[in-house]
């Protein structure tokens, strides 16, 4: 809300811009998380109006690497997926570097395996940053094995450089 309070006097268009990528998050966030999963490009979409608010705040300090291997129209996922890691990769491994950093976001498939990837930078010297509790982790870890049992993985891995989370979980398509 700072952002698009400091943007109304100096860019009124893109402060607009920002209430309406708001407004499309939180309508996904107050829709049902359990309903049958939407098209990955409606989740891609969901994540890079995400990054369009966070870069405005991160500014160059945020760069977001993309690298989707399948047909994001066909490839259906459990909305809110996506986003929620993608957004704490951003908080706990962007936001505390002065510097910043890059966010991999890798999406692939393999023997009717969907396999979603995001990796970002390990703050070190991060004792003034909040530590998360691992909540969006462990709801989306509990989502989706509701949705498709023991197929469903996911797993966390950190060295000293970087922190990755893979989701995997069988290959949905339209």
């Amino acid at each position: 809300m700072n952002i698009i309070a400091s943007l109304i006097s100096i860019d009124p268009d893109l402060a607009e811009e920002v209430v309406e990528d708001l407004s499309v998050l939180f309508r996904a966030s107050l829709s049902d998380a359990n309903a049958l999963p939407v098209p990955l490009e409606e989740e891609l979409d969901l994540c890079r109006k995400y990054v369009h608010i966070e870069s405005l705040r991160l500014d160059d300090r945020l760069e977001v690497e993309w690298q989707i291997n399948v047909d994001t129209s066909s490839v259906r996922i459990p909305m809110l997926t996506l986003q929620p890691m993608l957004e704490n990769a951003i908080y706990h491994g962007i936001q505390p570097l002065p510097k910043g950093g890059v966010v991999v976001v890798d999406i692939s498939s393999d023997m009717g395996m969907l396999n979603l990837a995001i990796s970002n930078p390990v703050a070190h010297d991060n004792s003034t940053h909040e530590h998360g509790n691992k909540m969006s982790l462990e709801n989306t870890r509990r989502r989706l094995e509701v949705v498709y049992g023991p197929d469903a993985s996911v797993v966390t891995h950190q060295d000293k450089q970087t922190f990755t989370i893979k989701i995997r979980y069988p290959l949905v398509l339209a």
